[in-house]
């Protein structure tokens, strides 16, 4: 059997959860309001994951109804983070499709013309009561001030009706929720209930004419054909209402089905919060600003209520593709671990060409100021030339590749002395100065032609553990400092090596003469 074949396999239903539809049809619709955070990647993965495992269809659209809060910034940043990662689509903003526009701001008309449908059909009713007035009567009821609407604009004459507006006001649209419960079963979760009276009527435009999500979002679904809806655990006191909306809706023509719903666990941060979008481990940009790569970060970010197997952590996203189904992420809240991300993140960096390692590293080189150019062609023959030979011996000892500048630095120089960073200097003890004499003396002697790693290991070892009678530690310590300025740093001999003769022994007699 293909792998195909294989993911294309309806799973039999478990728990109360439900088959997923035979054409999937998933969407990700996030408001650009600010940075890319990773509970938003997380969402779309899961909704790209399970499109591509379904062979189904993920729609990309933008909910840019918040005229105070949207910003253009913040929507390009989105599909920059979209197009960094690999999270394709195959309809909505940018590629267009059958069921456009694909930005809300767009889409006004279309909001008005449903909510009028849904007004004359007695779904919806005009509502005049203000924040204060619904307080008033819940005080007066005996009941807590904020216990929310009373529904008191249910049945309103046309002569209470034609008082209010008479005083100016404009009433907004609420839906009429049903007198019975309100249940359904969630792809995570399973079967959920709500109460009859637990959810009041709720506004679906405001007094000015303005729609809101509770309107825009379900529309937007309806029309574009979403048949299972992928959210965060955050918006699951919501889906009673979409339920009863979408009832309307299909009593309306507008829908021709009620889409499936699963809710996505929170991701929790430090201290067992909920992970805010104001957390640094929230930020996406950072974390590709620290060196995090697209494979790293994604396989993280599906760990996040899902698994691909037991004991195991490091998968491709073809692998992801072939495994996932939503109805296998766990209800439990994530917790998001940075070393865990971290050490993923070095896993995939470990499995790259080295050529492709070497590729995705000259940014970062070129943002620390350590290579001349931000691309491989770019570069001169010399930078080239140490890189190349430098990458079998970075590239599995880094974790992310904004740590290579660091491992690299040393080897690209041709200053004749580095300063070593606190961490370095505190590993120098009373002997540095005689174990750099020693090298010093064991070194020059040595042609240019027989300036190898192994040969500048064994001369080395000679001088200073066998003939100085120093522990490996205390022998190459000081050597590796005078090299690198560093406490970590590439292979010694390898180093000094690429580095050359002239330059490693300035450099030992560099940091001799600052003890």
């Amino acid at each position: 059997m293909t792998q195909a074949e294989t993911a294309t396999q309806a799973r039999p239903a478990a728990e109360g959860k439900p088959e997923l539809p035979e054409n999937v049809r998933v969407r990700f619709c996030p408001s650009p309001t600010g940075t890319p955070h990773v509970g938003m990647v997380r969402t779309a993965l899961f909704n790209w994951a399970q499109a591509r495992h379904s062979h189904g269809t993920f729609v990309f659209r933008i909910e840019d109804t918040d005229a105070v809060r949207d910003s253009e910034e913040s929507y390009n940043q989105i599909l920059d983070a979209l197009k960094w990662l690999g999270i394709d689509w195959d309809e909505g903003v940018e590629v267009g499709g059958p069921d456009g526009p694909y930005r809300q701001s767009e889409r006004s008309a279309i909001y008005s013309d449903v909510a009028q449908k849904l007004l004359d059909a007695g779904y919806a009713y005009e509502s005049y009561s203000t924040s204060d007035e619904i307080e008033a009567r819940n005080l007066a009821a005996g009941r807590p001030k904020a216990f929310g609407y009373d529904g008191y604009d249910r049945d309103l004459t046309e002569e209470q009706k034609a008082a209010f507006r008479a005083e100016g006001r404009k009433p907004a649209l609420r839906i009429r929720m049903p007198d019975d419960d309100v249940a359904f079963n969630d792809l995570i979760r399973g079967r959920i209930e709500f109460k009859a009276g637990s959810v009041p009527d709720y506004v679906i435009v405001r007094p000015n004419g303005d729609p809101l999500y509770t309107l825009t979002n379900p529309v937007d679904d309806a029309m574009m054909r979403v048949n299972v809806v992928l959210r965060g655990e955050d918006l699951l006191s919501s889906t009673p209402r979409q339920i009863v909306l979408y009832r309307y809706l299909i009593a309306l023509g507008v829908a021709s089905e009620m889409p499936l719903f699963g809710h996505m666990p929170y991701v929790m941060g430090e201290g067992k919060k909920k992970l805010s979008k104001r957390d640094p481990e929230s930020n996406l940009f950072l974390h590709r600003e620290n060196g995090f790569i697209p494979e790293g970060l994604l396989n993280y970010l599906a760990l996040l209520g899902w698994s691909i197997g037991p004991d195991r952590d490091v998968f491709s996203m073809s692998e992801l593709i072939e495994h996932f189904d939503v109805r296998d992420v766990k209800a439990n809240p994530a917790h998001f671990d940075i070393d865990k991300a971290i050490a993923i993140n070095a896993e995939h960096i470990r499995m790259l060409e080295p050529q492709d390692f070497l590729n995705r590293s000259v940014p970062y080189l070129h943002r620390d100021g350590v290579v001349s150019a931000s691309s491989w062609n770019e570069l001169t023959d010399r930078e080239r030339e140490i890189l190349s030979a430098s990458a079998e011996l970075v590239q599995p000892r880094v974790r992310l590749l904004g740590e290579v500048s660091g491992m690299v630095g040393s080897l690209l120089s041709d200053a004749e002395y580095l300063e070593p960073e606190a961490d370095a200097r505190k590993q120098l003890k009373d002997s540095a100065a005689d174990v750099l004499g020693k090298a010093i003396a064991a070194l020059e002697p040595i042609e240019e032609s027989a300036w190898t790693t192994d040969n500048l290991h064994k001369t080395l070892t000679q001088a200073l553990v066998e003939d100085g009678g120093y522990k490996p530690r205390l022998a190459f310590g000081p050597v590796r400092v005078a090299m690198s300025g560093r406490r970590v740093s590439p292979p010694l001999f390898e180093s000094m090596q690429i580095v050359g003769k002239a330059i490693s022994v300035a450099r030992l007699k560099g940091l001799l003469g600052q003890l």
